[in-house]
């Protein structure tokens, strides 16, 4: 199955003014297009979740590491950490994908 950026992006705002749409869904996996404009209100999620920087740039704060990010960088983060991207541009645009349980994944070498 193939979904566009430019399909994704069709259904961005949202009827409530969503700056994300889910674009795909299969059993624990589910990915978004997200495009904050001004500022990035997220919170923490209950799932592990990564991003693909489809445009624009800015910083990512994840937890007590910020880094810059621009088009074709993944950023990753745990379930629960606090993050957000600042100091970004008005294009930004990221694909994010949830998958996993609630809580996450355990990491490598940390037990079952």
């Amino acid at each position: 199955m193939k979904v566009s950026l430019q399909d994704a992006l069709a259904q961005v705002p949202g009827a409530k003014g969503e700056r994300f749409a889910v674009a795909f869904e299969r059993g624990s996996i589910t990915v978004e297009v997200y495009a904050p404009r001004g500022r990035d209100p997220q919170s923490p999620h209950k799932r592990d979740e990564l991003y693909i920087v489809a445009a624009g740039q800015g910083t990512f704060v994840c937890g007590d590491q910020s880094d810059r990010f621009g088009p074709g960088d993944f950023l990753f983060v745990p379930a629960g950490v606090v993050h957000r991207s600042v100091d970004f541009t008005d294009d930004l645009v990221v694909w994010v994908v949830f998958y996993g349980p609630e809580g996450g994944e355990h990491p490598a070498g940390a037990g079952a």
